[in-house]
């Protein structure tokens, strides 16, 4: 086994917890908070290039593609790195590369090139997607295996507190006057003010993601010391490929995996256009009479919800996965993880169904509430096929990333439904997802029975 990691998630000797494991997890959660907070930021980003380039719904859904292809490119290259360096050393080489991609960002604000915009997120989303790989099998590795799925969850809700966070600083940084129904016109001075929002946003990132190298350098002999030496069979990408490949349920991990994020990404891409169409809430105030939603977005006094109001409630859609993941590890100690997958897609999919075919006022809630019930899924997906499959970890931690490409495949097929139909009827396709992510659940809690 190589990279430090023990099959089962175990850290240590017989099964027990490394010394200092704890201390050691809680310094790799930090990691959870930047790459949420980052991947976030695509949501009022969509909807900001939309306007400033004027793009149409296909094309604005380019910025996920760009981001999220990266998982597709480098999870297995990743994996390969974490044999060499061991996650620490990966990690901060993936730190690196995302503060190359925060400059990269930087540069296309100030020369107002949407295909270099689209290269900025690649890298950074590279940087992201070596820390994905190295950062989650980390945290099932540090502490008791039972618990695994419990850890999980709850790096994944400190990740949330972060997505909840940059929608909100991001709508106001980026769509501040601006409006995105076709149609529109957007004036210089506008375009100015969120090309300006851009850069001071990830001008911050980088001045963060620099700190945050600096502390996880510091750091590193923490969390090298809760796990065991690294084995001598070392295997390159190839390899580790190969043997995910050979591995039933590490490809049907995998293709749950790419469902889950397809739908989350493709909702939280077309939540700001979504909420602000006149068949949701463009025409309506009922948003702004809901306590702290209403605080959050902080009407304007027009009628109706504008862009920039509209993005800081998508902070709720993914606020909502911070309240589901909290409450999830807590029920995930106590009731088995394959049941309460089962659940939360099932109402994921019914939410989902609501909102494509009633529309109107109601179902902009509706859809905001889909975040509680996506909460749980991509670390319970994530532990269920580690427990399941015979590879490797880094093998499968490898394929199960690589499948975070469904981020970037599915909002495109959203986006192109939502030309042909509506913005809400659009969600017809997170349903489906949603429901074969049910039918992932309920097989692994058959095998976990029959012990297959």
């Amino acid at each position: 086994m190589a990279a430090g990691y023990v099959p089962g998630g175990q850290a240590g000797v017989n099964g027990r917890p490394a010394r200092g494991a704890g201390l050691a997890f809680g310094i790799v959660t930090c990691l959870f908070f930047a790459w949420g907070f980052i991947t976030a930021l695509n949501d009022p980003l969509v909807a900001a290039v939309k306007g400033i380039f004027t793009l149409s719904r296909l094309e604005a859904q380019l910025v996920a593609f760009a981001f999220f292809l990266a998982y597709g490119l480098i999870s297995f290259p990743a994996a390969g790195l974490i044999t060499r360096l061991r996650p620490m050393g990966a990690i901060l080489c993936a730190l690196a590369m995302m503060v190359a991609g925060c400059l990269t960002m930087l540069l296309a604000a100030n020369v107002e090139i949407f295909p270099l915009v689209l290269v900025g997120l690649f890298i950074l989303a590279s940087g992201i997607t070596i820390l994905q790989v190295a950062a989650n099998p980390l945290v099932a590795a540090l502490g008791d295996p039972k618990l695994s799925h419990f850890r999980l969850t709850l790096s994944q809700t400190f990740n949330s507190f972060a997505t909840f966070l940059a929608p909100i600083l991001g709508a106001h940084l980026f769509l501040k006057g601006l409006e995105v129904q076709e149609g529109t016109v957007v004036t210089n001075l506008v375009r100015a003010k969120a090309l300006g929002g851009i850069d001071t946003a990830y001008l911050m990132l980088c001045g963060l993601l620099v700190a945050l190298a600096v502390f996880m350098f510091l750091c590193r002999g923490v969390v090298n010391a809760a796990l065991p030496p690294p084995k001598a069979d070392r295997v390159g990408p190839a390899g580790l490929l190969r043997e995910a490949l050979a591995s039933r349920w590490a490809l049907f991990g995998a293709f749950t995996m790419f469902l889950y994020v397809g739908a989350e990404v493709a909702i939280g891409t077309q939540m700001t256009a979504f909420l602000n169409d006149p068949a949701i809430w463009g025409r309506s105030d009922a948003a702004f009479s809901v306590p702290l939603l209403g605080q959050v977005m902080a009407s304007d006094g027009i009628l109706g919800v504008s862009v920039e109001e509209a993005g800081k409630a998508v902070g709720f859609y993914w606020g909502g996965a911070m309240v589901g993941r909290a409450i999830g590890s807590l029920l995930l100690s106590r009731f088995r993880a394959e049941q309460l997958l089962a659940i939360f897609a099932s109402l994921a999919a019914l939410a989902c169904v609501y909102v494509a075919c009633v529309g109107g006022v109601s179902s902009g809630f509706v859809a905001l509430a889909i975040g509680l019930f996506n909460s749980i899924m991509f670390p319970v997906i994530f532990t269920l096929t580690l427990a399941r499959s015979d590879a490797r970890e880094e093998a499968i931690s490898g394929l199960l990333c690589t499948a975070i490409v469904g981020g970037a495949f599915v909002p495109l097929l959203v986006g192109q439904v939502s030309e042909w139909t509506s913005y809400h009827a659009a969600l017809a396709v997170p349903a489906v997802c949603y429901l074969l992510i049910c039918f992932f659940a309920l097989r692994a809690g058959q095998a976990a029975r029959s012990g297959s």
